[in-house]
């Protein structure tokens, strides 16, 4: 087995979730291909002195419920799941890359109420544990990045073995000149996008919640959010691509909402309530070893010099109040034509970032 997955299973037990003797660790096995890495962590939890749990879950059986469920089952909140929250002081969710479309030929109001009953869980696991999410690759993740499979796991762990300290001291001085500005400005193709970040706080990701991670965050105060923003890059949610997103607001009110596919799922994510139709996080990603979008959202949105906004739930840390079980967040790229600006003065321009 390759040594590189004990190695990141120390990682996450003792840097990310800085797990200590005695503390219950649950561990999703999410696809049966994460299982070098469940191992890694459960090997370095034992190490620790930690109680660790194994907890399996797959898209595939997702797709059951999904295919052949009725409306209770697929509004159903899956009490285990939330019992195990309740258990663990440390939850470490390992997310192996299944069959991009495997959920294709589901309805999209169906997978828009299950996304929202899984979005209970997510919220309970950010409110009750320390948490870590690792996006592992995997053959299908390849494909799904459009190359071979050793290109990507080497970039995935090039990404993830940084000098997490070292990172994190140098995120937070950005964070630091950040924090002095007030309005923020997005420019790009088909984009201007304004918002005020008065009162809130950047904060910095560097690799505690996310493996690998990279970005800087804040929440915009929705109120403020006026103007369009258009994605080049689809959108990735419950499976689906959906492409050409636009989204306009006017004084934090969601005028348009446009997608040239998936249109009836689009609509049902951003109506599902007042808080998804709304931003609840705008971010920078940091991590310059992730150069390639892999059409996942936990690779992608860290690729250094690129956007995202999310819609819905906004992180508390930073002072965001919105409320939603939806927190979906779409990568722009900028890289290549786009400018942030943060009260006149840019502070990204074409991926180079200049704090």
């Amino acid at each position: 087995m390759d040594k590189r997955w004990e190695k990141l299973g120390e990682i996450l037990v003792n840097y990310s979730t800085r797990v200590a003797a005695g503390e219950r660790v649950m561990i999703a096995m999410i696809e049966p291909e994460t299982y070098p890495l469940a191992r890694g962590v459960y090997l370095a939890a034992v190490k620790a002195g930690a109680l660790p749990q194994v907890q399996f879950l797959s898209e595939a059986l997702r797709r059951c419920v999904l295919k052949h469920g009725n409306r209770e089952q697929v509004e159903w909140v899956p009490e285990l799941e939330m019992w195990g929250i309740e258990w663990a002081d440390v939850y470490i969710g390992l997310r192996g890359a299944h069959n991009l479309f495997e959920l294709q030929d589901i309805p999209g109001d169906k997978l828009a109420a299950n996304q929202a009953a899984m979005g209970v869980v997510s919220t309970a696991r950010w409110e009750k544990t320390r948490w870590c999410l690792v996006r592992v690759p995997n053959s299908a993740f390849a494909q799904q990045a459009q190359t071979d499979e050793e290109t990507i796991t080497d970039m995935f762990f090039d990404s993830c073995f940084l000098d997490w300290e070292q990172e994190g001291k140098k995120w937070q001085t950005w964070c630091e000149r950040l924090n002095t500005g007030r309005q923020v400005r997005i420019t790009g193709e088909n984009t201007d996008l304004s918002f005020s970040v008065k009162g809130r706080k950047w904060i910095s990701f560097d690799g505690s919640l996310n493996m690998p991670d990279g970005e800087i965050a804040t929440a915009p105060v929705t109120e403020t959010v006026n103007g369009t923003i258009t994605f080049e890059r689809p959108g990735v949610l419950g499976g689906r691509l959906i492409r050409d997103i636009r989204l306009t607001w006017k004084n934090g009110e969601l005028k348009e909402a446009a997608s040239s596919t998936e249109e009836d799922f689009f609509q049902s994510i951003v109506r599902q309530d007042k808080g998804s139709s709304l931003p609840g996080e705008f971010a920078f990603g940091t991590n310059f070893m992730l150069d390639r979008f892999c059409n996942d959202i936990l690779i992608d949105e860290k690729i250094g010099g690129t956007i995202h906004i999310a819609l819905g739930r906004a992180y508390p840390e930073c002072g965001g109040i919105n409320q939603s079980p939806i927190h979906w967040d779409i990568v722009k790229d900028i890289r290549r034509v786009g400018c942030v600006y943060l009260d006149g003065e840019p502070i990204l321009r074409r991926g180079k970032i200049l704090l």
